[in-house]
């Protein structure tokens, strides 16, 4: 059986990727990662999903996924982007981030609303494998919070063909057109063919 590591510390996206994973990854072993974390130092998704792989890979000698998202807002110059988790602070505190956003575009119309969700999903291995892929959730910012499941920014973010936010949709039906979802589609061939070649 191969086992895998989700190289986060956040326990919402831990829940929100076995979620993802584990239909469809039947036979394989989905494992909490508790080692140290690396420095995130790169200029895009790609970069700081490929440093977070990387480091649980080597520190459990393990496969190892991570994914690095974030909201981007197209009159922001989309901005937050990799600073999604910190755009109000060191703190990490999602509801200021939010909050400083929704502030930030408050005085803007709706058609300069527009966002999205950007997902970088990658997978490391212990002998230098390395592959990374892309998924986009497109959609609005809402003028105030709205929803009480998901995280981050989910409550501000309006999908498109959608008329509520991603904190107001169902779990199941989030975790099947979000952008993780869509990133880690292209992810999971990748993964099945890594487990095909460990069973032999």
């Amino acid at each position: 059986m191969l086992r895998l590591v989700l190289a986060t510390h956040n326990q919402h996206k831990v829940e929100e990727l076995r979620r993802i994973l584990e239909p469809q990854l039947p036979g394989i072993e989905v494992l909490a990662y508790d080692g140290p974390e690396p420095v995130e130092d790169g200029a895009t998704f790609t970069e700081n999903a490929l440093i977070k792989a990387r480091a649980a890979a080597a520190h459990t000698g393990l496969p190892a996924i991570a994914d690095d998202s974030g909201i981007c807002v197209d009159v922001l110059g989309g901005s937050p982007g990799i600073f999604s988790a910190r755009w109000a602070g060191p703190a990490r505190d999602a509801g200021e981030n939010l909050r400083l956003l929704l502030w930030q575009i408050s005085d803007m119309g709706d058609e300069y609303r527009t966002a999205h969700f950007t997902c970088v999903a990658a997978l490391a291995t212990p002998d230098g494998t390395e592959h990374a892929v892309e998924g986009e959730w497109p959609g609005r910012i809402l003028r105030e919070e709205s929803g009480a499941h998901g995280f981050g920014y989910d409550p501000i973010f309006q999908p498109d063909d959608c008329d509520v936010s991603a904190a107001e949709m169902d779990p199941e039906v989030k975790n099947a057109t979000s952008h993780r979802a869509r990133a880690f589609e292209k992810l999971i061939p990748l993964v099945r063919e890594l487990g095909e070649r460990s069973d032999r």
